[in-house]
């Protein structure tokens, strides 16, 4: 129950900011004098979804990773800046700096030898160091392929078509290949006694 929980507490947001926007993406509101669409209003009332769920998580397990206390100020200062300016291509743009700083973040690492994942994953995955920034230049690659398609999507299509590719079409797309490397890198997971090989 306690994972199931964390499970909805984790991935539920985004189904609800996408029903929230199905709800009221042909509305408009009048607000001091100022009009805001359908998605403005749901992209606010995300901010809170989101914060909800996050102190649900670290109630439920009593920590939160540095990915959802990252994924969470982007979405409120994003969220913030799209309302504050009645812009609703800030909130878009956010998943392109989302896996652009993934991007830098984990070639950073790379340049110095290091692989982050293996430093919040080897609990989960335990493989060789090789193996690990093997797994890390293949997924640093996967966020700028990520990065670059939003930019595509949100300057070229709808917002409809942005907020659905944006719930489910990266998402999917990301656990899929999550998936490949898995199975790609099984016969490379080790026991977590043995040493590294060198």
């Amino acid at each position: 129950m306690k994972s199931f929980l964390r499970q909805i507490l984790e991935l539920g947001p985004p189904i609800v900011f996408f029903l929230i926007y199905l709800r009221l993406r042909d509305a408009s509101f009048m607000l001091g004098g100022t009009e805001y669409s359908g998605f403005i209003v749901a992209t606010v009332l995300f901010i809170p979804v989101i914060l909800l769920s996050m102190f649900g998580l670290y109630a439920l397990t009593g920590k939160l990773s540095r990915l959802q206390i990252f994924t969470v100020f982007m979405v409120v200062f994003f969220g913030g800046l799209t309302a504050w300016l009645n812009d609703a291509r800030f909130f878009k743009i956010k998943t392109t700096i989302v896996y652009g700083s993934f991007v830098i973040i984990l070639g950073f690492g790379l340049m110095r030898g290091k692989s982050y994942l293996e430093w919040i994953l080897s609990d989960f995955m335990p493989m060789s160091h090789d193996s690990w920034m093997t797994l890390t230049r293949r997924l640093m690659f996967a966020f700028a392929v990520l990065a670059i398609a939003n930019e595509f999507v949100w300057r070229t299509l709808s917002t409809d078509m942005w907020v659905k590719i944006e719930t489910f079409g990266f998402p999917i797309a990301l656990f899929l290949f999550l998936w490949w490397q898995i199975m790609t890198l099984q016969p490379q997971i080790k026991d977590v006694n043995q040493p590294d090989s060198q």
